[in-house]
């Protein structure tokens, strides 16, 4: 069935209006989607879905009220939106002049074409799972997962405002776990892009199969990580978790305006290293976390949340910026699906690189950890207290790196760590993630230079 979404949009915005909406949108989404898995040397759930639905936000007083429906006709939007105003019993008389806003999505895509035949998708995943079990007997489990996913979006709102929004994604992901009898280590490594299976172009599947095998070997043989306070360097491609958990959360305006930030109320302050800048920008070029335009409508691009150690801004979504009075959004309003309202989210958020060779880096630290990829974590994000686990990490002693460790874990506070970095690379690696906040998923990236903690708590079992 074809919709016609800017028709059912402009009717929806003058409902909302008419009933006395300060502020409204309607939210259409027609989502494709496909996801495999070879696992025990099978291919299995394979499957295929579509998804189309419209999700109708009514704003009054700053309230937000919400419903969604997969109906899309004007006789199920009315009734939607009526149940929504329900408290406002005036009806207004309604003009509204709507402009359709340029697509962006051409200029950061990285190619259209998910249509590939499900035999070669399968073969991926086969090619995948055939590299990493080559690695030996003591690969125990191997898991590799496919995703892609088309998401066209419609965007309209009562100001009258019509966007429209192409984001084609591919994720690819091997699982691997080692064992020599004794003990049991894994290797994960995902890739995945704003994109079509072009992807593969840049990196092949055995290529993501050999760094998950190589890294559950490397840590099965790794010596217990030391336990105490340590210099730690985070390479570039340890990905960006401790950025995005430690410090991207707490500039999301929605916490810092309700004092749930260690950055609330701090703007204009050095809250880091003067070698720190953080960037949130959407606007990216194949990065996983980007789009045209936000889930409500205003273009993405870049944000510098902070220049130089001073904290410049916040990220905000239409509402947040509304309440702020300053009126700006930033291109950070991100829902998981139309079934969602829309807050304050990150997109691509990373730390600037700086101008040290990481090499330089390593030879001047006497004795440290060096991170090669982080793993999970947890922050807090009232007073920025973190632990975050590290899936790959090695000894630094008289300025080179010497043998694998395991079990290591970072503890740490981290406006404490940004003020601490006493050096920054020159490089810039991105990790892909998909960030959860309020019940809601949505994808990401997070990227890191080579940074230097001259001290941080590290647990671990020696």
């Amino acid at each position: 069935m074809v919709y016609d979404f800017k028709e059912l949009g402009t009717f929806g915005a003058k409902e909302l209006r008419k009933r006395g909406a300060d502020f409204g949108d309607l939210f259409f989404e027609r989502r494709i989607t496909f996801s495999g898995k070879c696992e025990e040397n099978r291919i299995e759930n394979l499957s295929y879905g579509i998804e189309v639905g419209v999700g109708i936000r009514f704003v009054k007083n700053f309230k937000t009220f919400y419903g969604f429906t997969n109906k899309l006709t004007e006789a199920s939007i009315k009734e939607v939106i009526e149940r929504l105003s329900a408290a406002a019993q005036r009806e207004y008389e309604v003009t509204l002049d709507f402009t359709e806003k340029e697509p962006r999505y051409n200029e950061i895509v990285e190619g259209f074409d998910l249509s590939v035949p499900v035999e070669e998708k399968v073969e991926l995943l086969k090619r995948a799972n055939e590299k990493a079990r080559s690695y030996g007997d003591r690969i125990k489990q191997v898991t590799v997962v496919l995703r892609d996913q088309l998401q066209e979006v419609c965007i309209v709102n009562t100001d009258g405002k019509i966007v429209e929004d192409v984001r084609p994604r591919v994720v690819f992901y091997t699982l691997v776990v080692a064992s020599d009898g004794v003990e049991l280590q894994t290797g994960y490594e995902p890739v995945g892009h704003l994109g079509d299976y072009s992807l593969f172009k840049e990196i092949t599947p055995e290529e993501i199969a050999s760094k998950a095998a190589e890294r559950a070997l490397k840590m099965l043989k790794a010596k217990p990580a030391p336990a105490g306070t340590f210099t730690v360097i985070i390479s570039s491609d340890a990905g960006g978790t401790m950025i995005h958990e430690a410090v991207g959360h707490g500039l999301e305006a929605d916490l810092a305006n309700q004092g749930l930030s260690v950055y609330s109320g701090k703007l204009g302050e050095k809250v880091a290293s003067e070698l720190v800048t953080v960037v949130d920008d959407g606007f990216m070029k194949g990065k996983y976390g980007s789009s045209g335009y936000d889930d409500e409508g205003t273009p993405t691009g870049k944000n510098v949340l902070i220049e130089n150690g001073i904290l410049k801004g916040y990220m905000y979504d239409l509402l947040e910026a509304m309440k702020s009075g300053n009126g700006l959004p930033t291109g950070n309003g991100r829902r998981q699906s139309y079934k969602h309202v829309p807050i304050p989210r990150m997109t691509n958020t990373y730390i600037a690189p700086g101008e040290t060779d990481p090499k330089e880096i390593i030879a001047d630290t006497k004795e440290g950890i060096l991170v090669v990829k982080m793993g999970g974590g947890q922050v807090n994000t009232v007073n920025g207290d973190f632990i975050f686990e590290v899936s790959e990490g090695y000894l630094i002693e008289n300025g080179e790196v010497t043998e694998p460790i395991r079990g290591v874990s970072l503890i740490g506070n981290g406006p404490r760590v940004l003020q601490e970095i006493d050096a920054v690379g020159n490089d810039l690696g991105f990790s892909i993630g998909t960030c959860g906040k309020d019940g809601q998923g949505v994808p990401v990236s997070d990227g890191l230079p080579t940074i230097r903690i001259p001290k941080i708590t590290v647990g671990g079992t020696r």
